[in-house]
Parts: C-alpha cells; sequence; structure tokens
C-alpha cells in the first residue's frame, strides 16, 4: 500500500511554494504601495463605474478611442482591444440622460461614430459605488458563513470520532489554503493579461469552496469508518488506508467535471469565462488539497508536529541571540 500520509512534509513544502507568488501578488498593489489597490484586478462590480463594449464597422487603434475618450472629459478611461474592430471601454460611472437631453453614453456612441469609425454594436454595464460595497461585504459576509457551517456540521457529523472538532478546523483550514491559491492564481493573471474580477469570481469562489470541502468530507468520512472499524490501530495508517480507498473516486469525479468546463471555456460566452476558470482551478485545487493537504493536518495535529516546530522556533531564537 502506498504510503501517502508519510510524505506529508513534501505535499505542505509544494504548497507553500505555489502559493508564495500568489501572497505576494496579492499583498503588493498592481500601482505600487502607495497607490491604495489591492492586489487583485477588480472589475466595476466592486469598484464601480461603466464598460462599452464596442464593436466597430471597421478595424480601429487604441489611441484613436483614448483620444476621442479625453476630448469628452474622460481622461480616466482604460481602453482595451478585444479585436481588430472592437475595443472595451471602461470609466467612471456615465451620467443618464436629463430632460430631452442625451445620455453620456450616447453622446460617446456619436462622437466616435462622428470621429473614429461607424459604431455597430455597444454592450453597456454600469455599477453604482453604493452596489459595489454591497457586493464586497454581501461576499465576505457568504464565505465567512459558509466556513461557521462547514465546521458545525463536521463537528457534528464526527461527534463518534475522537476529537471531532479537528476534522472542522482541518477542512476550514483547507478551504483557507485553496481559497489562497485560487486568489494568489487571479491576482497574477491580472497583473499579466488584465483579467478581472467580479461578481462572476464571487460565485466561482463559493463554488470552488463546495467543491473542496464535499471531496474532503468524502475521505474525511471513509477516515470516521475505519477509525471505528479499526480502533486500535494508529490514526497515521487509518489516514493513510482512507486516502487509498478514496483517491480513485476523487480523481475520477475531478476528471470528469474539468471535461464539461472545458468544453464550456471553448464554447461559452466571455460573460462565463471567468467563472468556469474559477472553478477549474478549483476543482484541481480541491483534488489536491483533499488528497494531500485536509487529511494531513488531522495528521500532524494528533502527532503534535505543529507544537514541535513552534517549540524549535523558540529555542533556536535564545541560541541566535
Amino acid at each position: 500500500m502506498y504510503n501517502i500520509v508519510g510524505k506529508r512534509g513534501w505535499y505542505f513544502l509544494f504548497s507553500a511554494l505555489i502559493i508564495l507568488p500568489g501572497l505576494i501578488s496579492l499583498i503588493i498593489p498592481p500601482g505600487g504601495w502607495l497607490s491604495g489597490d489591492s492586489g487583485l484586478r477588480p472589475g466595476i462590480d466592486f469598484t464601480s463605474g461603466s464598460v462599452l463594449d464596442i464593436t466597430f464597422e471597421r478595424p480601429v487603434s487604441q489611441g484613436q478611442v483614448q483620444a476621442r475618450m479625453e476630448a469628452l472629459g474622460h481622461p480616466e478611461a482604460l481602453i482595451q482591444r478585444t479585436g481588430s474592430r472592437s475595443v472595451l471601454v471602461r470609466t467612471k460611472v456615465l451620467a443618464e440622460a436629463v430632460g430631452s437631453g442625451k445620455s453620456e453614453r450616447q453622446l460617446i456612441e456619436d462622437d466616435l461614430t462622428k470621429n473614429v469609425a461607424p459604431v455597430l454594436a455597444v454592450n453597456f454595464d454600469s455599477t453604482s459605488p453604493i452596489v459595489a460595497q454591497e457586493t464586497v461585504r454581501n461576499a465576505a459576509i457568504a464565505l465567512a458563513a459558509a466556513s461557521v457551517f462547514i465546521l458545525l456540521y463536521i463537528w457534528y457529523a464526527f461527534r463518534r470520532v475522537p476529537k471531532a472538532y479537528r476534522y472542522g478546523i482541518s477542512a476550514i483550514l483547507t478551504l483557507i489554503h485553496d481559497t489562497l491559491l485560487v486568489l494568489g492564481v487571479f491576482s497574477i493573471l491580472g497583473r499579466v493579461l488584465n483579467m478581472e474580477v467580479n461578481s462572476m469570481f464571487i460565485v466561482g469562489i463559493l463554488t470552488v469552496a463546495g467543491y473542496s470541502v464535499n471531496d474532503t468530507i468524502v475521505i474525511f468520512d471513509r477516515i470516521r469508518e475505519n477509525v471505528i472499524r479499526y480502533p486500535d490501530r494508529a490514526l497515521e495508517s487509518t489516514v493513510n488506508l482512507s486516502i487509498v480507498e478514496t483517491v480513485g473516486r476523487s480523481i475520477n469525479t475531478s476528471f470528469t467535471t474539468l471535461t464539461v468546463l472545458l468544453a464550456m471555456l471553448l464554447i461559452g460566452g466571455s460573460s462565463i469565462r471567468e467563472l468556469l476558470l474559477v472553478v477549474a482551478i478549483g476543482v484541481l485545487v480541491g483534488t489536491y488539497s483533499s488528497i494531500f493537504i485536509a487529511s494531513q493536518f488531522v495528521v500532524i495535529w494528533e502527532r503534535g508536529e505543529i507544537g514541535r516546530i513552534f517549540r524549535r522556533g523558540r529555542r533556536a531564537a535564545p541560541a541566535t541571540g
């Protein structure tokens, strides 16, 4: 039988090497320490503003659109080409029409048609500052509430197992591990590919949380069965047996899920691209963490390895001093 648990130190080292670049990217804002920005590149769902996805009749340059936006009083506008004839314009919240006058959106369309190229289509989206603040707050509350319910559920479900609370806390630690990894990946993608996070990203994070915990509970449930079935066996051996018995199911489930997600990424629209990408990354991370991280937390807690690490650190400090 494979000794998966015996190599737990390598799994934690591997996770640290993957998470560390993402954490650095999250800590250092894109505009520098004084910019006040976060490490992620937020979309208008979080920052407020307006986005116009404009398609022209003929190819246009980014500089042409930028020049017209500045002439219209929007020097803050961010222009991104999405094709030879299309651009994405992100700016502050555009004013609505007052009385018989035109809205700012219509003024921009008319000006671009006159001075750049005829506009064929415009997809418009706008979010107010109040809605953006509520989105951020509700996302944080939803993730915190999900974590609390997960902890309580696992604690209750594993009440017949000694020190059942450890399983609940280990599941939450694994959830934090998965969330940090996904956030780090998107922070790096935001810097490299200008990928923004929006409300669909939050849906994806919550989906990842559910998938990760579901996969973790499958292994924890097998550990519970084996602990009751073999009460005299060492926990490390029981955990290893449980992982070996369930690893095939976890990998097969993840493979079929990724196949569907890949198909949707290839044929789906751009509006759900972030959601599908978050879930795809989360499936990979959740499968890895449920097998190699979650149950290892239970083992190192049972063996007191965390305490030994801190005690070594305290002994090393006076020695170096």
